[in-house]
């Protein structure tokens, strides 16, 4: 059978949460009648068993050395052999419903790419401001999280993510695909009805409200030095011990 899905996984240290979103593929590509789904785990210089855990549940791992998610990504995209790519968070969880609804949208040639979005899966006020927040950018940009999904060529078009940048590269691209399909009459997606799993492990470890003190500091790193920073993290304190140095 013809591999129509590859689930692409960054995963750094992520022993605890890629059993449950393994599990949660496999029972959404038990919904799916029209093709295969192969699941890469990206595996980011782990140093805990994710690597081991991922082999053991039956998916393909690869291994990726350079420090950022970007490249994790796209390493896992490297020895995908799907039709349509699929990116999730390692600490997630699919809608059962996930594939079918994918691969309606993937059917219709008017649609370059797209997202499920995701839900939380606890709420506090300050969680839900956070999230209303970026609903706004969502609503204006219809750049959404979740999985993210596009066609194998449309990934090799655009030149997979930008391992130059160390934060919102997974915003950059989908607008890199919203400016090829400009150009030939193709648009974004959101799915409706089958969003994933949003973990809220961050605000578990820096609070429910840590996004209102972090995001200047993001900001005045960003305005100095830029996003695409290359391999040297080390200036930008802020982003660098946020994502790449987590308590896990």
């Amino acid at each position: 059978m013809r591999t129509r899905f590859s689930v692409i996984i960054p995963a750094y240290n992520e022993e605890r949460y890629l059993p449950r979103l393994i599990e949660s593929i496999n029972i959404a590509h038990a919904n799916f009648r029209n093709g295969a789904v192969e699941i890469v785990v990206a595996d980011n210089s782990s140093t805990d068993l994710t690597a081991h855990i991922a082999e053991s549940l039956g998916t393909q791992v690869a291994t990726v050395r350079k420090r950022c998610i970007a490249a994790a990504r796209n390493g896992g995209a490297a020895i995908a052999t799907g039709e349509v790519f699929c990116f999730i968070d390692a600490d997630s969880a699919l809608h059962p419903d996930t594939f079918s609804r994918i691969d309606a949208a993937m059917h219709d040639p008017k649609i370059i790419a797209g997202t499920t979005g995701l839900y939380l899966e606890r709420t506090s006020l300050g969680l839900m401001v956070a999230y209303c927040m970026m609903m706004t950018i969502i609503w204006l940009t219809n750049i959404d999280a979740g999985v993210v999904f596009c066609r194998r060529e449309d990934f090799e078009a655009v030149g997979g993510y930008d391992e130059n940048m160390l934060l919102a590269e997974d915003v950059d691209f989908l607008l890199k695909h919203k400016r090829r399909g400009w150009k030939q009459g193709r648009q974004l997606t959101r799915l409706t009805g089958v969003k994933a799993l949003g973990c809220t492990r961050k605000f578990d470890e820096h609070g429910d409200w840590h996004y209102f003190s972090l995001l200047p500091q993001i900001i005045r790193s960003v305005i100095r030095y830029g996003s695409r920073i290359g391999a040297n993290q080390d200036h930008i304190p802020e982003i660098t011990k946020y994502w790449y140095q987590p308590n896990r």
